[in-house]
């Protein structure tokens, strides 16, 4: 690995509709538990386009050129004299946001909460801290134990959907998702298949996934995440829950954060059931809130990911993978749409924010 002043060809986001290759420095190990990561492969969210195109999400604005990526797996290049689970040549998966190791949050087990965290490719960012820059680089530093040593099972590819996934994980957490019970996952993006294909492999009896777009619920069906689909267009919630045998799930996983949909949530739902809601909806929006409170509804906020959700992540593609293809549940990897290379960067963004037949597309790192 080099340690000159350059040598880490990175994508930057200067501003709106701007972004370009730039040769920045190669980050140094200064703490013993550093890690060097050589990134391998990245996938791009919902969230690096929403950058790309409006410069903000929400409170987060882009104020600075920042490098782009947070779904990122490489190959350990260079550990501190601290680290003892990892060593040089591993393949891991990288948890983008670390939390301040002294925030309330932090030490109660909500880091995801913490007003601290540094977020790869999540602005206000510091240009002179590099662990706040994102990983589509060649070189990344993270800190030893927000890295996971990938199984022989996972390939690179895979190690880069662990991020997406891992929302969908911890959203099943909240709502303690039992083995047999039924699961309606509104949004048939990235997030809201991995959420259903989590489910699936969670131990859910029929997963049932909602959208407006006939291909992406037949993708859903042909990668094995889902037992029944529904088109919201063709039809209200008696219809949906006709189309799902007259089974009312006991947990809802909304995740298109449209109105109609997180009002079918509730209307859909058991009596007493839980509803993680995962999408970000534009604005307020309106609920039903006579029905929620009258039928005992739990609804809980899920925001990214927190403790252990990582590790179940992989644990969940390392049952899924490891003993063969004849034993796969659900095929993560046909959510693959589109692959480019490092060079063609630019390309990959500009396809993925058309959006025309995209789910989940991956940039190899740079050479």
């Amino acid at each position: 690995m080099p340690d000159s002043q350059h040598g880490n060809p990175s994508l930057m986001l200067n501003k709106i509709d701007d972004l370009s290759f730039e040769d920045l420095s190669v980050p140094q190990i200064t703490e013993p538990l550093d890690v060097i990561v050589e990134v391998k492969k990245t996938g791009i969210c919902g969230s690096d386009i929403h950058y790309y195109a409006h410069g903000k999400i929400g409170q987060f604005e882009l104020r600075k050129p920042m490098v782009m990526g947070h779904e990122s797996s490489g190959v350990v290049s260079k550990v501190g004299p601290g680290v003892k689970h990892l060593k040089v040549g591993d393949r891991v998966a990288i948890e983008p946001g670390v939390p301040s190791r002294y925030s309330e949050e932090y030490k109660s087990g909500k880091y995801e909460l913490c007003p601290c965290m540094v977020f790869a490719a999540t602005p206000p960012v510091n240009p002179d801290d590099e662990s706040a820059q994102g990983t589509l680089c060649k070189y990344y530093k993270a800190p030893a134990d927000f890295l996971f040593k990938l199984p022989d099972s996972v390939s690179l590819e895979l190690g880069a959907m662990v991020e997406p996934l891992t929302v969908g994980v911890h959203a099943i957490k909240l709502v303690n998702l039992t083995f047999g019970e039924n699961v309606v996952v509104f949004g048939a993006g990235p997030v809201g298949l991995l959420a259903a294909s989590a489910a699936k492999v969670y131990g859910a009896q029929n997963v049932m996934v909602v959208d407006i777009f006939d291909e992406k619920l037949k993708l859903a069906k042909d990668i094995g995440a889902a037992t029944h689909v529904f088109n919201s267009k063709t039809g209200d919630y008696k219809d949906l829950l006709k189309a799902f045998g007259g089974i009312r799930p006991e947990v809802v996983l909304e995740c298109s954060g449209a109105a109609p949909c997180i009002k079918l949530a509730i209307q859909v739902v058991a009596d007493g059931g839980r509803v993680a809601q995962i999408g970000n909806a534009g604005g307020d929006v309106p609920f039903p809130i006579i029905e929620f409170a009258t039928r005992a509804i739990r609804l809980y906020g899920s925001f990214r990911y927190g403790y252990g959700d990582y590790a179940t992540s992989i644990k969940i593609l390392e049952k899924n993978y490891g003993q063969g293809k004849e034993h796969i549940i659900v095929d993560f990897e046909k959510l693959i749409t589109n692959r480019f290379s490092f060079n063609d960067a630019i390309k990959a963004y500009d396809t993925v924010r058309e959006g025309k037949g995209t789910v989940k597309c991956i940039i190899d790192g740079p050479e």
